[in-house]
């Protein structure tokens, strides 16, 4: 399973390659964004299957987003760079 603020990355279509944080879950669907070319206003829904799991939580990000609490497109940059997948 997936959780809030895990780290994935893309397996299919022009975003391949590319790290994303899971901020929100709808069904199969994943609702990632990383920030710079996906922000939080327009996440990207993608499929569980078309994405790769990494075994990486940050959990601050986690926290704010089940918290419900204020968080910036900084703040997962900066998670993604904590995590060391900063492209």
């Amino acid at each position: 399973m997936y959780s809030l603020g895990q780290a994935v990355y893309s397996k299919n279509g022009r975003d391949k390659g590319k790290a994303f944080l899971v901020v929100g879950i709808e069904g199969e669907y994943l609702l990632l964004a990383d920030g710079k070319c996906r922000r939080l206003e327009k996440p990207k829904k993608k499929k569980q299957i078309h994405v790769q799991r990494i075994n990486r939580v940050d959990l601050d990000v986690k926290e704010k987003l089940e918290k419900e609490e204020y968080l910036l497109d900084a703040d997962l940059r900066k998670a993604l760079k904590r995590l060391g997948l900063d492209q």
